[in-house]
């Protein structure tokens, strides 16, 4: 920690303790300090010192920087990205906004939240004002079950160690995983197993569960089959823990979004088991393709996977997970680190995920530097999901993995890069509409803060010129 830095970790200290099933006067009673005071701390109140951080790396068997102040960083973007809503009517300094976060962080999350349901009130008149066989919508339910896996930093330790014990107990591998767990699904659930004819058929995957049938599409690979089995197995046995995990999400529809979101985290633990894909992922130096040839799975599959290698006594690199379509829209979002594109105005036309539509097929790989100075390594990637048959429905997305510039070099895909050369890194931001850069050729639209020039006799390279007073 560095020094004179104040170290607020209270979100990550409260999931920690509750996973090892200590009470704060259990906890408090090994880290030899008093129970209000390890009540402060959880309460944000109280700041980790570098004494009682070592001790709850001792007790708790994490590394210290699993304690690291990323929960900052989200709640700034999330501010700048709150207050960058034309709606706010001015424009806030960035400095501003670092001491509101750093000094008055219950403030910030309110100023977010009152974002949050200005933005569901503005959906909801929207909506009012439209035709009246429309119901009104409150917000994006896609949003919310994104910010619900953000904020678990994309690990879930009951569903992941669960997996890991069923893989182990059924010897699961990936060239017998149809079979064994279509064998365990009849033996422990009484569902029987049958395969769709090939067909234009948009279902993957379908459980009737009066006749205890689980259909899978006849034109899917073994690894795709296997994932799906894998899912239904996680509603089957796991149901009541999922809906655990799910609770506080409000409405019903991010709530059954929530539900599919971790049966499908089931599906890739049970497939690919913590350890071993811990293991595995390590000595291959995180090399994707072979990871996925191994396992039987997709790129993406795989991809995902290795961004939730967050178990505190056995973290892998954390990773940054998107999926993004040739418009920009991003549907998948999860993330282990700070690293947080705003859903505001767009993402960053200068990332590496772009450039991955011109060279379809091809990994390639970036140094992104924020307009903070933090810096990124970036691989991308296109996929396509469907196109079983001439009349299949098919799309295609770009997906994207990134770190920390400073875990690069255990990754294959940095060799041979200069990766301490400040000339190879790209400057990208959260978004034109609240990224404070001035130099940007590519801006889409202007930035919330600072005041538009506007000046017929003078021409220049960068749109949407901005007065730097």
């Amino acid at each position: 920690m560095a020094a004179g830095k104040k170290l607020y970790a209270h979100t990550k200290l409260r999931r920690l303790r509750r996973e090892h099933g200590l009470t704060q006067a259990e906890l408090a009673r090994r880290l030899d300090i008093s129970t209000s005071y390890l009540n402060q701390i959880e309460n944000n109140q109280r700041t980790l010192t570098a004494a009682i951080l070592l001790r709850l790396a001792r007790v708790l068997g994490v590394d210290p920087e699993h304690f690291a102040d990323t929960d900052a960083e989200r709640l700034g973007a999330d501010v700048r990205t709150a207050l960058a809503d034309e709606a706010s009517g001015t424009a806030v300094d960035p400095g501003e906004i670092i001491e509101l976060v750093r000094d008055y962080p219950a403030a910030a999350r309110a100023l977010v939240a009152l974002h949050q349901r200005y933005q569901d009130a503005a959906a909801r008149v929207a909506a009012l004002a439209g035709p009246t066989d429309l119901p009104p919508v409150l917000g994006e339910p896609h949003d919310a079950v994104r910010d619900f896996f953000y904020e678990h930093y994309n690990y879930f330790d009951p569903l992941d160690t669960a997996a890991e014990l069923l893989a182990s107990q059924l010897r699961l591998t990936p060239a017998r995983a149809v079979d064994t767990l279509s064998q365990h699904l009849l033996d422990q659930h009484g569902v029987r197993v049958a395969v769709t004819p090939p067909a234009a058929n948009t279902e993957v995957r379908r459980f009737d569960p009066e006749s205890r049938v689980l259909y899978l599409a006849a034109n899917y690979t073994d690894g795709q089959r296997a994932f799906q089995l894998a899912t239904q197995l996680a509603f089957l046995e796991h149901g009541d823990l999922i809906s655990k995990l799910a609770t506080g999400l409000g409405r019903s529809s991010a709530t059954a979004l929530a539900h599919i979101g971790l049966g499908n985290y089931y599906a890739g633990a049970l497939l690919m088991p913590y350890g071993d894909f811990h293991g595995r992922a390590t000595e291959l130096r995180y090399d994707v393709e072979l990871l996925a040839g191994h396992y039987g799975v997709s790129f993406e599959t795989a991809c995902h996977r290795l961004s939730t290698l967050q178990r505190p006594t056995l973290r892998g690199v954390p990773f940054s997970f998107l999926r993004v379509d040739r418009a920009g829209n991003i549907s998948k979002r999860q993330s282990a680190t700070d690293f947080h594109f705003s859903r505001l105005g767009g993402t960053c036309p200068l990332w590496i995920i772009y450039e991955a539509f011109a060279a379809p097929g091809r990994i390639l790989t970036q140094v992104a530097e924020m307009p903070d100075g933090k810096r990124y390594f970036w691989l991308a990637r296109t996929i396509t999901h469907g196109g079983r048959g001439h009349h299949s429905p098919r799309s295609t997305f770009a997906v994207a993995l990134g770190c920390e510039l400073r875990h690069a070099q255990r990754l294959v895909y940095s060799d041979g890069l200069a990766l301490d050369d400040p000339r190879t890194a790209t400057p990208i931001g959260l978004g034109c509409r609240i990224c404070e850069r001035r130099d940007c050729a590519q801006r889409a639209r202007p930035p919330a803060a600072g005041r538009l020039v506007v000046d017929e006799n003078r021409r220049t390279v960068i749109p949407y010129a901005v007065d730097r007073r």
